[in-house]
């Protein structure tokens, strides 16, 4: 069994692979497989946390920390990978490759650009606003269309990159020749990931960034009556009484 694990996919006796392309495989998998959806779970399960005393205690910072840190990490290891690959793997050369290598090399620039589009969208994102601004007014605080459409972009190509990530990384995998035991392993870990998501989605975890932020009142503009739904599928808004 062990030596099955040991095997590349295709079952060759050796496995061989240059240094360039086996190290853009490690900060891919390392970028995708764990920061990225580490940092997505902070975002959507961890605005309120387990003991935190929700609505007397507002405004946890640790997922926003756990998220920015996950986000920075993904996109520095994903550009610096990408930047391994360029020399063996320029773009300008994908015509010439079979279907499979094509896929990659186009889902896996792309990709990059969505980073770059990130990193750059989020400088743009609006102001904070609230109780503890100075002049109250924020995009953020009165959900303004401006940051309502920057939830919906950010989010939407988040969860996008994340999947054609997957896909991308599979089909790495599979081009490599990895070992059997890398993928298995990756399975597992994405396997535990879901679970994860499932379990906390059931518990409700799934909150209002806005009312994790300033609570429940009414007096606050995102919890008014006439309120539009908080962005995301699944997103729970409390009742408000």
């Amino acid at each position: 069994m062990i030596e099955w694990f040991l095997t590349p996919l295709s079952g060759a006796a050796t496995h061989q692979i240059a240094d360039a392309v086996a190290w853009h495989g490690r900060l891919m998998v390392f970028a995708w497989g764990v920061c990225a959806p580490a940092g997505i779970l902070a975002a959507r399960y961890w605005k309120i946390a387990p003991k935190q005393q929700f609505p007397a205690t507002l405004d946890s910072k640790a997922w926003w920390h756990s998220h920015r840190f996950f986000q920075s990490a993904c996109a520095v290891l994903t550009l610096g990978a990408i930047a391994l690959i360029y020399k063996t793997a320029p773009l300008a050369v994908i015509s010439p490759l079979r279907l499979s290598q094509k896929a990659h090399q186009i889902l896996g620039y792309g990709i990059g650009g969505a980073v770059v589009l990130q990193i750059v969208h989020a400088l743009f994102r609006g102001t904070k606003g609230g109780p503890t601004d100075i002049t109250m007014r924020g995009d953020h605080y009165d959900m303004t269309p401006h940051r309502r459409r920057f939830e919906r972009v950010h989010k939407s190509l988040g969860w996008l990159s994340l999947a054609a990530a997957w896909i991308t990384v599979a089909l790495g995998m599979v081009l490599a020749d990895a070992p059997r035991w890398m993928p298995a392993s990756l399975v597992l870990w994405w396997g535990v990931l879901a679970f994860l998501a499932i379990r906390w989605q059931r518990a409700g975890r799934c909150v209002d960034t806005y009312q994790a932020i300033w609570g429940l009142d009414t007096m606050h503009p995102g919890n008014a009556p006439n309120a539009p739904p908080p962005i995301g599928i699944g997103v729970k808004k409390n009742r408000i009484s």
